[in-house]
């Protein structure tokens, strides 16, 4: 096994102080990625969980969606400001406040009581995972110089962010089955306090020297319109497309977000500058980030109940049958940097791959039906699906982070989770919507609408890899210089 080298740290003691002696490389990849993959797992963790959940508060079919929507909506609104915040305010001090942050949100959801006491607090741990997530991201590329021990680590983080959204179906299914549905949230409390100790002792400070202004009108337009317009989307499949309380919110969101660009484009100091996107690396990968997100985030979402709703598995059957999942999806985010530093190949190849890989993936999916079996139906799409997702990663996040400047490092990792928490969020509304339309009532009818689900997504995962064959640049320095490890 590669030994890391030493940290990079840029912290700038005050006058009269000492440097404290950068941290083992260990510690930091151990704290930071401890953090990243409670922030997934709770996209995820709670998907085998909704039935229980549903039975025990009474939630409707829309309250599900908002069970996981709440939490992504905010996560994606938010996740801008989070890494603009760490970048003024200091990496290792929003990363505690953000954990702490989360932490508590998972308290308050574990003891809920009535469903909008879940559902606010899914939206608190949205804010506090979108205030710490960017945090775990740029304290890496501050940490390591630029290379393969960049690389090695950005790989590693990616592979633990991949492996906490695939794992939450099986943590979700024991803690379920042997617990309660509770325990998906209540996990993390003890969990988030032993990592807070443990990175309040091993992180040391950086951040950007200059003014410490954040944009908190920017943040709560985005969050404002993207929930909006993910309700208005969601209404459509209960009332039609040309009801008023469906195109009401889909209208009054898009005006919403575009007060977003309006104050964005007016302000001293904007959360989203705009001129972040000229070059092409940064608007072209957000962009593709957003299709990709909308095609790939429901899988877990729609296999959950498929699995519990149609096959009859119980939780923890529903966690175990996804096991093979998680193992692809890591797989893909470990193999990829191997791949990306090979001759001809470089990132543009290889994301283009691992989407083209989960479209085939979704599209084997989408023939499933109420008498499917588990090697006949699941296994086989399931890999396919996460090894692609895996592999379009890491390419992805090393096209869109090359050769931004340092003091932008929190924000343009903030844009490239943002764009795809968004794309997730209003995929999930959109695919929800889709599933909902095709599915009346019965195991059959609800067969048929996950399948159609499926189906739709792959025609947008094949948009995003039409998108990306387009838009995306080729082998620069720049990613040359990032894709030059070997795992």
């Amino acid at each position: 096994m590669t030994t890391m080298p030493p940290l990079m740290t840029t912290d700038q003691p005050s006058s009269g102080t000492t440097a404290r002696k950068a941290p083992p490389a260990w510690a930091v990849m151990l704290a930071v990625c401890a953090g990243q993959f409670l922030v997934v797992l709770d996209v995820s963790v709670v998907n085998v969980a909704m039935p229980s959940m549903r039975s025990s508060l009474g939630l409707s079919e829309l309250g599900l969606q908002w069970v996981v929507n709440a939490y992504v909506i905010t996560f994606a609104g938010f996740l801008m400001l989070g890494g603009r915040a760490a970048d003024l305010f200091g990496r290792k001090r929003i990363f505690l406040l953000g954990l702490a942050l989360f932490t508590a949100a998972s308290l308050g959801g574990g003891l809920a009581q009535e469903p909008w006491q879940l559902i606010a607090a899914r939206t608190v741990q949205g804010v506090g995972a979108a205030v710490l997530a960017p945090a775990t991201l740029t304290i890496l590329t501050t940490s390591f110089p630029q290379g393969p021990a960049r690389t090695r680590a950005v790989a590693t983080w990616t592979a633990v962010g991949a492996g906490g959204g695939a794992a939450g179906g099986l943590v979700g299914g024991l803690l379920t089955q042997f617990l309660s549905w509770r325990w998906v949230l209540l996990i993390n409390v003890p969990i988030g306090a032993l990592v807070l100790a443990g990175a309040a002792y091993c992180l040391t400070e950086s951040r950007q020297e200059g003014r410490r202004r954040l944009d908190i009108p920017g943040a709560l337009l985005v969050t404002g319109g993207l929930a909006l317009v993910a309700y208005g989307i969601v209404q459509t499949g209960e009332r039609g497309w040309t009801a008023a309380g469906a195109l009401l919110p889909l209208l009054a969101g898009l005006v919403v977000l575009g007060a977003f660009v309006l104050v964005e484009a007016r302000s001293a100091a904007p959360l989203m500058p705009l001129g972040v996107f000229r070059p092409r690396s940064v608007w072209a990968t957000t962009s593709a980030m957003v299709v990709v997100g909308a095609g790939m985030f429901s899988m877990w979402y729609f296999l959950s109940l498929y699995t519990q709703n149609v096959l009859g598995y119980s939780a923890l059957q529903a966690g175990l049958a996804f096991l093979p999942h998680s193992f692809s999806i890591v797989l893909g985010s470990k193999v990829a940097p191997r791949l990306m530093a090979l001759p001809r190949i470089g990132a543009k190849t290889v994301a283009v791959v691992g989407v083209l890989l989960a479209t085939v993936g979704m599209a084997w999916q989408s023939t499933m039906g109420v008498h499917g079996t588990y090697l006949g139906t699941i296994l086989g799409p399931g890999i396919t699906m996460a090894l692609g997702a895996g592999l379009s990663a890491t390419p992805i996040a090393a096209i869109c982070t090359a050769g931004a400047a340092a003091g932008d490092a929190g924000l343009v990792s903030g844009l490239i989770n943002t764009s795809r928490q968004m794309g997730g969020a209003l995929g999930l509304s959109i695919l929800s919507t889709a599933a909902a339309g095709g599915a009346g009532s019965g195991r059959v009818a609800l067969a048929d609408g996950y399948a159609f689900a499926f189906r739709v997504a792959a025609v947008v995962l094949l948009a995003g890899v039409l998108l990306m064959l387009v838009s995306l640049p080729g082998r620069t320095k720049e990613t040359d210089a990032e894709n030059g490890a070997q795992s």
